[in-house]
């Protein structure tokens, strides 16, 4: 029997003037930093946190590769909840999947959808190194 999909985090966010073109909407490259906001909490959602893993395990997370795709504008003030979801873990790279969705009074919509890919390096050579065991365990037993 396969195991299960680990389930999908959402982290919430408004969105604030610096987030916004001179039109009021938000600046392409943004949401970029949406979707590593949401990766930083959901790992310390797991009991990670980025800092203790560089100083007590000498890794990091690097991004490696993105893609997004932008469906429709989100604007000044609006409420997103962002999410991630494990799509595959490697031993030294996990590619997920984000989606950001702006709350409205006839539901949420899917703004913007995106795949990253982020590897775990020495924090000193930037070398490629392996996911510690104990970030693999909270994704799923069977990653350790």
């Amino acid at each position: 029997m396969p195991a299960p999909d680990p389930p999908v985090y959402r982290f919430t966010l408004r969105v604030y003037w610096e987030d916004t073109d001179a039109g009021g909407v938000v600046f392409y490259a943004n949401y970029l930093k949406f979707f590593e906001r949401a990766r930083t909490e959901w790992l310390r959602s797991l009991g990670h946190q980025q800092e203790q893993m560089r100083t007590n395990d000498g890794v990091m997370f690097v991004v490696t590769d993105t893609a997004v795709r932008y469906l429709r504008p989100a604007r000044l003030d609006d409420l997103l909840d962002v999410t991630v979801h494990v799509k595959h873990a490697g031993r030294a790279q996990l590619t997920l999947a984000q989606q950001a969705w702006r709350r409205a009074e006839t539901g949420a919509e899917m703004v913007a959808e995106g795949t990253i890919r982020i590897g775990c390096v020495d924090a000193g050579t930037f070398r490629p190194a392996r996911i510690p065991t104990s970030v693999c365990n909270s994704l799923s037993p069977s990653l350790a």
